[in-house]
């Protein structure tokens, strides 16, 4: 009897490995929990970090079937308060309604405005930001720079800087006006590379390592504070928010333990890599 349980629970983990995304998401939306499996649900933003430290955990937890399922932090939250996932993810910081659940953040995102090296222009105010990309300002001078034309440029829509961005501003990412529109970080640092007089924003952790790299770029400070690591750790810089993974009360059993796992220092070199900021040096 022994034999045949395990071997069952040895084909229920292959079979979710098989399964293709948009049918997994099917099954996950309509399943409740289950002993010896985690179901992970909400932030389309996280779920590719959350979905390697599964893994990670995984190679320590043979045993466990680990199923994360990107739907939106809203689901997430509605998923959680419902019953319907052991545990919920959510990239946006959570309101005096969301008291009600177990919350523990396990990283931050934060964004950095980006200039060529050579631009004299060495920090903007939100205003100026907000002017630059609907077109208000239209050529550095404007700003205290060379008298050069603006080389506007946005990451493309659905994308959490993009996301991120468009709220620290305050307007609709359909008001931004852009000469180019670009995909991942590297992407952006080659536009940038070849057009000086551009403003991109990228991840935070991926400008500082560029930076330190050689490459001629600079994050700017935002409000005169600085765009590092440190002050999104500290929580001082104004575009970031919160990672977070919540439970419906106290997380207990597998939950616990895979929460424990990715707050703990086994998973920092997965958050780095996704290009989030870890709160564990």
């Amino acid at each position: 009897m022994r034999r045949r349980t395990c071997a069952a629970i040895l084909a229920a983990c292959s079979y979710l490995l098989l399964v293709p995304a948009d049918v997994r998401a099917g099954i996950a939306s309509m399943s409740e929990p289950a002993p010896g499996r985690i179901l992970i649900v909400g932030s389309s933003t996280m779920a590719p970090l959350v979905s390697a430290i599964a893994l990670r955990y995984r190679a320590r937890h043979p045993q466990v079937a680990v199923e994360v399922v990107g739907t939106g932090s809203a689901r997430g939250l509605a998923d959680t308060r419902a019953g319907k996932t052991d545990i919920g993810m959510v990239s946006r910081a959570l309101s005096d309604a969301d008291r009600d659940l177990y919350a523990l953040p396990i990283g931050r995102d934060g964004v950095a405005v980006v200039l060529h090296k050579d631009n004299p222009v060495h920090t903007l105010s939100a205003r100026q930001l907000v002017d630059i990309y609907t077109g208000k300002v239209v050529n550095w001078k404007q700003v205290g720079g060379r008298d050069r034309p603006i080389f506007t440029a946005t990451a493309e829509p659905g994308r959490s800087s993009s996301e991120l961005f468009v709220h620290f501003l305050g307007i609709r990412y359909e008001q931004m006006l852009s000469q180019r529109v670009v995909g991942d970080n590297k992407a952006r640092i080659k536009l940038m590379l070849e057009h000086p007089d551009a403003i991109i924003y990228m991840s935070i952790g991926e400008s500082e390592r560029s930076a330190l790299a050689g490459v001629p770029i600079k994050p700017l400070p935002i409000e005169g504070i600085e765009a590092s690591s440190k002050n999104i750790r500290n929580g001082q810089f104004p575009i970031a928010r919160p990672l977070t993974l919540v439970t419906r009360g106290a997380p207990g059993g597998l939950a616990k333990s895979f929460i424990e796992f990715a707050t703990s220092s086994e998973a920092t070199e997965l958050i780095i890599a996704h290009d989030f900021v870890p709160y564990l040096d």
